[in-house]
């Protein structure tokens, strides 16, 4: 009987390990970059981001101070939602997961709240949290953490 007990705490304490691990899996398939930048509201190039939906593209070109080349240098996209600014990776998760490429999302000319992937086609919602909205991705754009302070908008993770 208390080799049964054992092997009852022992199977007890294994589901315990993988149900732990499990809930710190993280759903960003694209790895981790470092980022942060400001970006000055006022500058006539990120004029798009004074109405809801407006998207910019930036890249370490773009920005004078921080660092904003996303992952692989392919940059972020800054979107303007409801009372809130939204910071993406321009990496396309489903072609890095599925295909090991890094492919550069781009801002939709129809419609700035969509970003679409040139290769698989999947189109993720900027307002939407980055989610797939269309196409065969699943995973969502790898998100940045965003503040607006007076007329600048901190970008970082």
């Amino acid at each position: 009987m208390p080799s049964d007990s054992k092997i009852r705490l022992f199977f007890i304490s294994v589901a315990l390990v993988i149900t732990l691990g499990s809930c710190n899996k993280k759903n960003d398939v694209i790895p981790d970059t470092y980022v942060n930048f400001t970006l000055d509201l006022n500058d006539p190039r990120f004029v798009d981001l004074s109405v809801f939906g407006g998207s910019v593209a930036v890249d370490s070109r773009t920005i004078i101070s921080g660092t904003a080349a996303g992952y692989d240098g392919n940059g972020i996209i800054i979107c303007y939602g409801v009372d809130e600014f939204y910071a993406y990776d321009r990496t396309c998760p489903h072609d890095y997961v599925v295909n090991g490429l890094s492919i550069k999302v781009s801002i939709d000319p129809k419609n700035s709240t969509i970003a679409i992937c040139p290769k698989c086609g999947t189109k993720y919602g900027l307002t939407e949290g980055g989610t797939p909205a269309s196409g065969v991705g699943r995973y969502p754009l790898k998100n940045y953490k965003t503040i607006q302070q007076g007329n600048s908008v901190i970008v970082w993770n």
